[in-house]
């Protein structure tokens, strides 16, 4: 029971995972359809990027409680960058492919049926979800400390 002790009180953890339900809470109220859509709470992609939130809180409370200089700040920052990378890069250029398949599939559809599942298209992130998120979670980390 020691360990789930010591889980339940880390800190830095349940205030990086509050960064994280936080930027997911706020896409509620910033999708493109300019209306409230709570189904967006469970959805990867949109403003701002929860993994960004995620990973720089973590790295800003870790630089707050073991230094800026400190290599498990450095491990953080590390991570969070290649996490952000990834959700700025790569899986934005996942939901591309997705928005191109799905063109591909509504023109066949025109000229036959052809039963298909519609490909999520808003997988990745814009810079500038990305950058929102990483703000977020840099406020929530210092804000929570």
């Amino acid at each position: 029971m020691d360990f789930l002790s010591q889980l339940f009180s880390n800190r830095i953890l349940w205030v990086s995972v509050f960064a994280c339900f936080l930027a997911q809470f706020i896409k509620v109220f910033t999708g493109s359809e300019k209306r409230v859509d709570f189904s967006r709470i469970f959805m990867s992609g949109g403003m701002p990027s929860s993994h960004s939130s995620f990973v720089t809180s973590l790295s800003t409370l870790v630089g707050i409680y073991k230094g800026f200089d400190s290599v498990e700040f450095a491990i953080c920052t590390v991570f969070a960058l290649i996490v952000m990378y990834d959700a700025s890069g790569v899986r934005r250029a996942v939901g591309k492919q997705a928005a191109i398949l799905n063109k591909i599939v509504e023109d066949l559809q025109n000229k036959k049926h052809i039963e298909h599942e519609t490909l999520k298209e808003l997988v990745g992130h814009t810079p500038k979800e990305v950058i929102f998120g990483a703000i977020l979670g840099i406020v929530v980390g210092v804000i929570m400390a």
